[in-house]
């Protein structure tokens, strides 16, 4: 259970620091008319910036020549 947990550790970290990322830009860069699919809402932007950093854990993920990483 304990390597499970410690295997999930760092995907859950980058998620939740992408959808972070995507909290601040909605509040910085969001569009005030809704006209911008990235930053229309909140929810959309923190989706899609926590979906990004799950891909950079996989990315950036400890792993060796002979495994894949995704």
């Amino acid at each position: 259970m304990k390597i499970k947990f410690r295997k999930l550790l760092r995907p859950i970290l980058f998620i939740i620091g992408g959808a972070i990322v995507g909290l601040v830009y909605y509040y910085l860069v969001g569009c005030e008319n809704g006209s911008c699919p990235l930053a229309s809402t909140l929810w959309l932007t923190m989706g899609y910036m926590g979906l990004v950093g799950g891909i950079l854990s996989a990315v950036f993920s400890k792993g060796g020549s002979e495994t894949c990483n995704m």
